[in-house]
C-alpha cells in the first residue's frame, strides 16, 4: 500500500504566468509600468508595481547592436530596475543578490547561456558605480573577469567602430541642420511658410 504524504507542492519559481509587459512612454529612454509584474524567487517574492519606471535593459548605445534594449530578457530587465531602485535601497536585498536574481530570471526566460552571463557581468561592473554596490563585489569578481575576457574579443571591435561612427554621423547631422535652419530663417523673414527643423543631439544612450 502506497503511503500518502502531505508534503506541499514545490514552490513555483519565475514570473507569474499571467504577467504581461504593459508600459507607457515617459520620455525617450524611460517607460512607466501600466501593469504589475510578479516574480517568485527561490526565497523571496517580488512585485514590480504599476507606475514603476524602467529603461528596460540599460545598454550603452555602442553595444545595442549586440544586446538590444529589449528582447527575451525584458521582464528580467524590468525586475532588475525595480530591485536596484526600490528593493535594494529599502534593504530587502543586496545589489549582489539582486544581480543574481537577474541572472536566474534570464535563465528562466530562456535567454541563452553566454548572453545572460555577459549581461550579468555588465550589471556587476555597473554596481561599482554605487557605494553599496562595491560591498562584497569581490565575491563574484573572478567570474565577472572571466566573462568579460570572453566577451571583449566579441564586442570590442564593433563597439570601437561605432564609437567613432556616432560622432561622425552627429557632425553630418549638425551640418545638415545648420543649412536647413538658415533656410528656414530666411523663409520666415520673407513671410513664407517654413517647417520646423529638429536639432540633432549626440547621445551615448538611446
Amino acid at each position: 500500500m502506497s503511503g500518502i504524504t502531505n508534503e506541499p507542492a514545490p514552490r513555483p519559481i519565475g514570473f507569474e504566468a499571467s504577467c504581461a509587459v504593459e508600459v507607457r512612454a515617459v520620455d525617450d529612454e524611460t517607460w512607466s509600468m501600466l501593469r504589475s509584474l510578479g516574480y517568485h524567487g527561490k526565497i523571496d517574492n517580488f512585485e514590480v508595481p504599476i507606475d514603476q519606471s524602467t529603461d528596460f535593459a540599460s545598454v550603452p548605445r555602442v553595444f545595442v547592436w549586440f544586446l538590444p534594449r529589449y528582447g527575451r530578457y525584458t521582464k528580467a530587465a524590468i525586475l532588475h530596475d525595480y530591485l536596484w531602485s526600490v528593493a535594494v535601497p529599502a534593504g530587502r536585498i543586496s545589489r549582489l543578490d539582486a544581480d543574481g536574481v537577474f541572472l536566474q530570471a534570464m535563465r528562466e526566460l530562456g535567454v541563452p547561456f553566454l548572453r545572460r552571463w555577459i549581461m550579468w557581468a555588465a550589471v556587476r561592473w555597473g554596481a561599482l558605480t554605487k557605494s553599496d554596490g562595491r560591498k562584497d563585489w569581490w565575491k563574484e569578481a573572478l567570474r565577472v573577469l572571466l566573462v568579460t575576457l570572453v566577451a571583449l574579443p566579441i564586442v570590442a571591435p564593433a563597439a570601437a567602430v561605432i564609437l567613432v561612427t556616432l560622432p561622425v554621423f552627429y557632425l553630418m547631422e549638425r551640418v545638415v541642420w545648420i543649412s536647413l535652419a538658415l533656410t528656414r530663417r530666411v523663409r520666415l523673414r520673407q513671410g513664407q511658410p517654413a517647417k520646423t527643423v529638429n536639432e540633432p543631439a549626440l547621445r551615448w544612450t538611446l
